[in-house]
């Protein structure tokens, strides 16, 4: 027996519309949608966004993505404002015991870290 993927349920907040436009923004795509359920999917990553507002929840909630080179995705979200067009956090790439990375607050709450 095989574990396949592994695909968390990521709380929206209190603006599922705009989570959703945060998520294509960065550069993932919707494989399927379900109203209050929503499939996104970059490169092999999955999550589906979850119309599910519970503050405490989603600020002890950390996600962890690999990619190939931090500085560039940290250029492309600055270059493209999102932060300032979505009012979310994010940390310059910074080293790590694990990899260099970057962290992005969402409009939830939940951390992802981005890394190297």
């Amino acid at each position: 027996m095989q574990f396949l993927s592994l695909e968390p349920f990521v709380p929206s907040g209190s603006n599922f519309e705009a989570s959703k436009q945060l998520f294509l923004a960065i550069g993932f795509t919707i494989r399927w949608d379900a109203g209050d359920y929503v499939g996104f999917e970059k490169d092999g990553c999955v999550f589906i966004l979850q119309r599910f507002d519970n503050k405490a929840f989603a600020e002890n909630f950390m996600l962890s993505v690999k990619v190939d080179d931090v500085a560039a995705f940290y250029k492309a979200i600055t270059e493209k404002k999102i932060p300032e067009l979505f009012g979310i956090r994010i940390s310059p790439p910074q080293q790590q015991p694990y990899g260099k990375e970057v962290n992005i607050i969402d409009i939830a709450g939940v951390c992802w870290h981005f890394v190297e």
